[in-house]
């Protein structure tokens, strides 16, 4: 034996020591992985070998699901619902030891697992999986297509907007399980309705009602609605509340901390931030919490076991998604109440005509309050005509009649007065002081502006004019037609200078003012809450909401000024509005009477014999000149289709504010609307997305292309 054994002899029951280094060494080295990129020569999985894949492309010719190979080292992390990265596009040519390789990375969804594929080719293997949280559920798949197929989009598109982006962070967090089912709360002011109490009582013995629910005037609709997701969580179910912006989702949020209790729902918006906003939906969806409130983007919240879903004032643009494929949370939570077979509570203090339409159907059921109670609820609305106006020597000397005056003096003897005026801005159109012919340009006809109380200016071309004469009576001094906020609050408090002056818009939001006197002036749909309700209101300007050329300016008019209206007091404490408007007009005498419901009804049946949505189906398509014709040419649409149009739109101008779906600045664009009667909707979203897939496979979705959207809001 040599001396290099003898030392390396070891004692006794004892293994050498380089042995015990190399076995550390061999037990603690990572098992060599195939290369993500293309997993070649990994087995795959014994069992379901095959995962069909929703990737993240929003075309509509690639709307369908894609097969590849799941490894085996992924196949217990690869089940149905979670998300995945795979390569996409590589051609049939790229295929090396059975195995298709090539391609861009992109992001997908696995749909489920298959024993084998139809596609008779070799597959590409799945890359990663990004997440072994399953965040696509059956149910949320098919109401992912259902809206898809409804809107005539893109599958991808629609699971966009009903998954929020992953964050990691947010993932790695234990939820506590979920809290026992609350006690069913008393009805409260629910019993102020008719069939109110019967409402709660049906969801909390697990029914399924569907009601329009037209509510009282006052800040008790967030209280009502939790009282209403109290008795379906009582139930062992779950519910959803939409609303449309994030003072609403405050109100509802802290009226359900109120009846509810801390713990117990979640709070979805899109500018939570993307961690807080994945940790909420993910409570949701882990079913830690029961109930969820939230802005349009919680229309597809995944709550478990739904029960009930509520959607508050349906007539609010902000509601109508603004990316593909367009969706409205009104029509979504319709589909999910069908879906599910839970309950639906569409509620507003107006009504729309969408919602009337629903009640006529017979697809839910009306659920309002008797005269008495909205008579004491209600404020006094009296009205200010073109007459009394012309009448009136302070209206011509200060825009404001004789009634609005004494209205404000009087509610400012006992607490705040709001003042609701049309437009934004400062001075958004002018118009001769004397004759009130609107003001125009020399050159191109557009209208003259003066944004920042400086120089005029034409709101088309840009060109100023620095000596206007009326070309009507020779006049030449200006007067606003339409007031802005930011004017008529400097108008007011030079006439009250003892008393405070607060604005509410678009730069500022207010959400709540002391209950002490004070003016204050608001846009549509930024009214604050006032403590104790407003003294009084003034409608101003109502003949220009009146006047727009929308088929909905009507409808959307009494709905700004119920809503405006709902914040004063009771008439028996003395509230009171005065609204600057011609009374014979619809609209004016519904707020008069208090009648949204009504309202609606008669518009309704006006545009059912006119064959105006939403009693028929309609779709706009729009793009450049020529490619609106040659596109509906090559559509296949149902044979009862009617085609209006195409009609050129306003190009659109630079230093204009954009939203996501206005035409492309400085470009020529057209319009044509397509109409189906009731029960053809369907047929006409499948045709129109089968043309605009094969249109945008033959290479014709370039740019900005055609642009389709069914039951467009504004048809003019």
């Amino acid at each position: 034996m040599s001396s290099d054994d003898e030392q390396g002899r070891e004692p006794a029951g004892q293994e050498p020591e380089q042995l015990a280094l190399l076995r550390d060494m061999v037990r603690e080295a990572k098992v060599p992985k195939a290369k993500p990129r293309t997993w070649r020569g990994a087995p795959l999985a014994r069992e379901l070998p095959v995962a069909r894949v929703m990737v993240n492309k929003g075309v509509l010719h690639l709307d369908r699901y894609f097969d590849y190979a799941v490894t085996e080292e992924l196949d217990a992390q690869a089940q149905p619902g979670v998300r995945v990265r795979v390569r996409f596009g590589a051609g049939a040519h790229r295929v090396r030891d059975g195995r298709r390789e090539g391609g861009g990375l992109i992001d997908g969804f696995i749909v489920e697992r298959v024993a084998e594929s139809d596609y008779q080719g070799a597959l590409a293997a799945l890359a990663q999986v990004v997440s072994p949280e399953p965040v696509l559920s059956p149910e949320l798949l098919g109401l992912a297509r259902a809206v898809a197929d409804r809107y005539a989009g893109s599958l991808a598109d629609v699971l966009q907007l009903a998954i929020p982006p992953r964050n990691a962070r947010a993932e790695k967090k234990a939820f506590p399980p979920a809290l026992p089912a609350p006690a069913v709360p008393e009805a409260g002011s629910w019993g102020r309705y008719e069939q109110g109490a019967a409402f709660l009582e049906s969801l909390a013995r697990g029914g399924s009602p569907r009601a329009v629910w037209t509510a009282l005037p006052g800040p008790m609709w967030a209280r009502e609605i939790a009282r209403a997701v109290g008795a379906t969580l009582a139930s062992g179910r779950g519910a959803l509340v939409v609303v449309p912006d994030g003072r609403s989702v405050e109100r509802v949020d802290r009226a359900l901390g109120e009846v509810l209790g801390e713990g117990r729902h979640a709070v979805l918006t899109a500018d939570a931030g993307p961690e807080k906003r994945y940790r909420e939906w993910l409570a949701v969806r882990r079913g830690a919490v029961r109930a969820a409130v939230g802005t349009r983007a919680a229309m597809f919240a995944p709550v478990r076991d739904l029960g009930l879903v509520v959607v508050w004032d349906d007539g609010d643009s902000n509601l109508s998604e603004q990316h593909a494929p367009l969706p409205h949370a009104r029509e979504v939570l319709e589909l999910r109440a069908t879906q599910d077979k839970c309950g639906f509570l569409l509620g507003s203090t107006s009504c729309t005509v969408e919602a009337a339409q629903l009640v006529a159907s017979g697809w839910a059921r009306p659920l309002v309050a008797p005269r008495e109670q909205v008579r004491l609820a209600a404020p006094l609305v009296r009205t200010v005509g073109d007459q009394e106006l012309a009448r009136d020597e302070a209206a011509r000397a200060a825009r404001l009649p004789s009634l609005a005056w004494q209205t404000v003096r009087q509610g400012l003897k006992s607490g705040p007065v709001l003042v609701q005026v049309p437009r934004r801005g400062y001075v958004p159109r002018l118009a001769c002081e004397r004759c009130r012919t609107p003001a125009r340009c020399k050159h191109c006809a557009g209208p003259l502006e003066a944004p920042d109380a400086r120089d005029l200016h034409c709101g088309w071309c840009g060109r100023t004019d620095e000596r206007w004469v009326c070309t009507e009576c020779g006049f030449n001094r200006l007067r606003a037609q339409i007031v802005g906020a930011r004017r008529t609050a400097e108008e007011l408090g030079r006439a009250f200078p003892a008393v405070p002056v607060r604005t509410s818009g678009r730069d500022h939001v207010l959400d709540v003012v002391p209950g002490e006197p004070a003016l204050v002036v608001s846009t549509p749909g930024a009214e604050p809450v006032a403590e104790g309700g407003y003294a009084a209101a003034l409608l101003l300007d109502g003949w220009a909401m009146l006047g727009r050329p929308d088929l909905r300016a009507g409808e959307d008019a009494l709905r700004r000024w119920i809503a405006a209206a709902s914040l004063v007091r009771g008439q028996e404490a003395g509230g009171t509005v005065v609204i600057v408007a011609e009374p014979t007009l619809r609209p004016v005498q519904a707020l008069v009477r208090w009648d949204p419901v009504g309202n609606a009804q008669r518009e309704l049946a006006e545009r059912a014999e006119l064959g105006f949505p939403p009693v028929s189906r309609m779709a706009s398509v729009s793009g450049r000149e020529g490619e609106v014709e040659e596109f509906l040419g090559m559509t296949e649409l149902p044979a009862e289709a009617e085609v209006l149009g195409p009609i050129p739109l306003p190009v659109a101008d630079a230093g204009r504010p954009r939203r996501a779906q206005d035409t492309p600045v400085g470009e020529r664009w057209e319009r044509a609307l397509v109409r189906v009667p009731p029960g053809r909707g369907a047929a006409l979203a499948a045709a129109l997305k089968v043309a605009q897939a094969g249109r945008m496979a033959r290479g014709g979705g370039g740019g900005e292309g055609v642009r389709i959207r069914v039951d467009p809001p504004d048809i003019g």
